[in-house]
């Protein structure tokens, strides 16, 4: 089991697999078996966004153990959270923001 984190311009964190883009996100859903996921929604200029990558994970039900939205658009983090809320199952964890010192901490922990 994998940490992802979604993103095209911040660090990643240790312990975590980068995916700079929607489409390296959807292809380590397809393939991995993911615990925690991170997911930024702008993803750079006429690009797909994080959208794109929940609407992956819905519509092929190949859903995280935790998700986490650590982007700082507003709008997105709105339209992320509710399509994965309202589709997501009972016992996947949901936040509505970005992980944690802790969480960070934790998992880099296992990779030192």
């Amino acid at each position: 089991m994998i940490h992802v984190y979604l993103d095209d311009y911040r660090a990643c964190p240790k312990g975590f697999v980068l995916a700079s883009n929607a489409e390296e996100c959807k292809q380590l859903l397809d393939l991995e078996s993911i615990d925690i996921l991170s997911l930024d929604y702008d993803l750079g200029w006429n690009e797909p966004t994080g959208y794109e990558v929940v609407r992956h994970i819905v519509d092929t039900g190949r859903y995280p153990k935790q998700i986490y939205l650590h982007t700082s658009s507003i709008a997105g983090r709105m339209q992320m959270y509710h399509l994965l809320s309202t589709n997501g199952p009972a016992d996947m964890k949901l936040f509505n923001g970005p992980m944690t010192d802790a969480v960070i901490t934790e998992v880099a922990s296992h990779f030192s």
